[in-house]
């Protein structure tokens, strides 16, 4: 089979492998759709601590079932799949605190190389976050389920009540999710960004309300909206440290903050004391998800809640990944996400 392999920043290289025998409990995956993200375009610009090169990578996709070992009983050969790259062990500190996405072995045992014909998953994915796709749904929209898990676990954090304002604060592929998201669950979205396409995108899909960044003072204008209160929630989608440090002067008395989008280690941020004290903000960062989330965003695309496809704004060969990641290096119009269709 052939799989693109990560030998040193921006070089791929597409190399034959052998096509990956499914362990017990377990099942390889012909992959029909994988999509980018912001972890593979910052490996491809610079490497990935969790990603020694060379490596395959990749880990948003579907496909369907070519092999299943010993003991799968739920999936069989010629299956439509959708599935994530991860998932707890259920037995450690974490997990039996109802902290899964915390879990001390969900990274070192998650997988990568969605980026190739063919992808084993393992037996405790299989059991845990593995789903029939729907005859209904396309193979790129149940590659969804990676992204969407990691938005809703942060939604669900959050647990906006219907008709909080949920300002979010970034047009890419994550902000978009995320307004999506909160709008699926009854809240009232405000995207803020700064690309006309992208917000013009986000209203095609049904966010009514959008807010362009460029214009003037966004806490004022968000004051604007509600009352002169504030939005109820802000989620920072950016991963831009300026943003992370106004995002507590968007939100109202007793409002909340999800820092959402990442930044380096090392980053130190500063917030105004007062405001989070005597305001009583709450701060929130979550990371990863959780099985319940995986079911959620399952659900959320199954029952087409969210309208996903459109966030794909390009759609490549597996031999032209480089070009696929050339383009979301542009970074220009609604270059958001890229299929890569092996």
């Amino acid at each position: 089979m052939r799989a693109a392999y990560l030998i040193a920043p921006r070089k791929v290289e597409l190399r034959d492998d052998d096509v990956p025998k499914p362990d017990p409990g377990g099942i390889v995956v012909r992959v029909r759709v994988a999509l980018t993200d912001g972890t593979d375009l910052k490996a491809f610009r610079r490497g990935h601590p969790q990603m020694p090169m060379p490596t395959r990578f990749g880990h948003e996709f579907s496909g369907d079932v070519a092999a299943v070992g010993d003991g799968v009983t739920a999936f069989s050969p010629g299956d439509a799949i959708m599935t994530v790259h991860s998932a707890p062990d259920g037995t450690c500190w974490w997990c039996t605190r109802g902290e899964e996405e915390l879990c001390e072995r969900v990274m070192e045992t998650k997988i990568l190389g969605a980026y190739a014909e063919y992808v084993a998953v393992p037996k405790h994915i299989v059991d845990r976050n593995a789903f029939l796709k729907p005859a209904h749904l396309s193979y790129e929209a149940a590659a969804f389920l990676e992204p969407l898990a990691c938005v809703v676990h942060a939604q669900q954090m959050l647990a906006p009540r219907a008709g909080d304002v949920v300002a979010v604060i970034g047009d890419g592929g994550f902000g978009i999710l995320h307004a999506l998201v909160a709008r699926a669950n009854g809240a009232r979205p405000i995207l803020v960004g700064r690309r006309a396409e992208r917000m013009a995108l986000a209203r095609s899909l049904g966010i009514a309300e959008t807010l362009d960044a460029r214009s003037g003072d966004v806490a004022e204008e968000l004051r604007a909206r509600t009352d002169g209160r504030g939005a109820d929630a802000v989620v920072e989608s950016t991963g831009a440290l300026d943003v992370w440090e106004a995002a507590p002067s968007y939100v109202r008395r007793g409002g909340a903050v999800v820092l959402f989008g990442g930044l380096p280690g090392g980053t130190r941020v500063a917030f105004d004391a007062a405001r989070l004290h005597y305001d009583e903000i709450r701060v929130l960062s979550p990371f990863h998800f959780t099985p319940r989330a995986v079911r959620a965003a399952y659900d959320l695309l199954a029952a087409r809640a969210v309208d996903v496809e459109p966030i794909v704004s390009g759609r490549f060969s597996l031999e032209n990944i480089d070009a696929a990641f050339a383009e979301l290096e542009r970074g220009t119009g609604l270059n958001l996400k890229v299929a890569i269709v092996p």
